[in-house]
């Protein structure tokens, strides 16, 4: 991915990328939590509670989405911080924490994980679930993830990636191409690489889902 310009400005291949995810998933907000749901049915599993158990004080969300994480969110959270590009999602996203009555411990924005507008040190977890496959730049937001964790603070994903299966990540490699035009997902993503660059330790690492596509991981920023 296109590095910012030193001067600051962004060329025009970022925003061309953005943009396009802004607008593909505008329109997707209205089906996103149907579409999703038949997805994790049938070749994720159901993870999201998995991610809320290990998320403790204030969490910030990447690409939060709807707001499908906000009901697995215990009380050992004190506070999240979610931030999505697309409008559309984070105001559904809001409609949701306002009808599971934790609108006041949730800060729901429009943002850009891969420049994040948070001081460092700032947050106790950083969650993101089906998000790397789609951010335009996976090691900005893991760097900025590793940035706003204070020391001794976790990461949490739940991503996919290629398969345990040499024919299914071969299958998956045929169809990627269309995956990444069409629908703004990179099928063969390994978020475990990313995680570690950004100076991370990863703790675990589990494979789940049809042929191991799935990818649940337990990181932590080292004091």
């Amino acid at each position: 991915m296109t590095a910012p310009t030193p001067g600051g400005r962004v060329p025009d291949a970022r925003i061309s990328a953005e943009q396009a995810i802004v607008h593909g998933f505008d329109h997707l907000a209205p089906h996103y939590d149907r579409m999703i749901g038949v997805i994790e049915r049938l070749a994720f599993g159901r993870h999201r509670g998995w991610v809320g158990a290990r998320a403790r004080g204030r969490v910030l969300e990447l690409g939060v989405g709807t707001g499908l994480n906000l009901p697995h969110y215990g009380a050992a959270v004190a506070e999240v911080i979610g931030l999505d590009l697309s409008g559309q999602m984070i105001a559904r996203a809001r409609a949701r924490a306002r009808d599971l009555g934790t609108a006041g411990r949730t800060d729901l924005q429009v943002g850009d994980v891969q420049r994040l507008d948070l001081p460092g040190s700032h947050v106790d977890t950083v969650v993101s679930t089906l998000t790397f496959c789609t951010i335009p730049d996976p090691q900005a937001a893991a760097d900025e993830s590793a940035r706003v964790l204070r020391p001794g603070g976790r990461m949490v994903l739940v991503e996919h990636g290629p398969s345990t299966r040499r024919w299914l990540t071969g299958a998956m490699a045929r169809v990627d191409p269309a995956f990444q035009r069409w629908a703004h997902d990179h099928l063969l993503r390994d978020p475990v690489p990313y995680v570690r660059r950004a100076g991370l330790v990863v703790d675990k690492v589990e494979r789940r889902g049809v042929g191991g596509v799935v990818f649940r991981v337990l990181a932590h920023r080292p004091h």
